[in-house]
């Protein structure tokens, strides 16, 4: 099992350069900087060229909506392919014109077809554009907030609060169960036709992420697991999630599907899953998914 096979949306891709985001000067700076790369996002959308293949539709400092901006809407992201790389973080309203073969597109769909270094731009700039727009008020006291450290963090403007808000993430366990010849695999009823996945659920505060698996396992199939292997990790933007990939051993087999979380569940050997045809009766999880991998990494031994 390579660990040190990154996982799709994360790797290397960007130099976060955390420490300029302190930099009162941060935004001067990029702005007089011509080699300075933009990335324009309009909610949880991104400028992309979109034929022959989908790439990220990276603008100049000359462009109108950099020009027109207001401070507030630029978010450093870090040096990606060794330029300075600002996200402009729109108005989901806002409509100005765009150059020529652009538009703005969802992520989710198109991520397979994209560079991992770009997926993974857009997957982190994704997330910052929603905490965001899910932290403009104070948590604390309702007042406004307004961005600092480069858009990494909203202060309350609240006098007498100020409370400071950073990015958050939403911790999930994702595990594949076997039995040492067999997977475990369920499916939810909103997925798309066939599509068989591994079990995932969120972390519950007090609870370790080993306890997490062996609960949610229970909770959403019945069947009892120990030996909990730590496999990998991934960001999920969809719309905030760590997901942290384990292998567990049953102690149990069978299977007692919760029908509020799952439509069915079923054990599948190597050999089913090495020789299905990926169709309308049976796919496996996306390429780009930490489940694939976990999936790839047991068939693979």
């Amino acid at each position: 099992m390579d660990h040190d096979r990154q996982n799709f949306f994360a790797g290397p891709y960007i130099d976060r350069r955390a420490e300029v985001r302190d930099d009162a000067g941060w935004l001067e700076a990029a702005l007089a900087d011509p080699a300075t790369t933009f990335l324009l996002g309009r909610g949880t959308t991104h400028l992309l060229y979109t034929d022959p293949q989908p790439r990220i539709a990276f603008l100049t400092r000359e462009h109108p909506a950099i020009r027109a901006a207001g401070a507030r809407q630029f978010v450093l992201l870090g040096w990606f392919r060794d330029a300075r790389c600002v996200l402009i973080d729109l108005e989901p309203d806002w409509s100005e014109a765009v150059p020529a073969g652009t538009s703005f597109q969802e992520l989710r769909p198109l991520s397979p077809l994209l560079r991992g270094d770009e997926a993974g731009l857009l997957a982190y700039a994704r997330a910052l554009s929603i905490w965001r727009t899910r932290q403009r008020y104070c948590g604390a006291c309702g007042s406004l907030t307004v961005p600092e450290r480069a858009g990494h963090c909203m202060r309350c403007t609240n006098e007498r609060c100020r409370h400071e808000f950073f990015p958050r993430l939403d911790p999930a366990i994702i595990v594949l169960v076997t039995d040492g010849e067999r997977a475990l695999l369920g499916r939810q009823p909103s997925w798309v036709a066939g599509r068989y996945s591994t079990i995932a659920g969120f972390v519950e505060p007090g609870e370790s992420l080993e306890d997490a698996v062996r609960r949610e396992v229970g909770e959403e199939i019945g069947v009892a697991v120990d030996q909990v292997r730590y496999n990998s990790s991934q960001p999920w933007p969809f719309p905030a999630s760590i997901m942290l990939g384990f292998s567990a051993r049953a102690r149990s087999t069978a299977i007692h599907v919760d029908p509020s979380e799952l439509e069915s569940a079923q054990w599948y050997t190597r050999d089913e899953l090495l020789a299905s045809p990926e169709n309308e009766t049976f796919r496996l999880p996306r390429r780009d998914s930490i489940a694939r991998r976990l999936i790839a990494d047991w068939l693979a031994g």
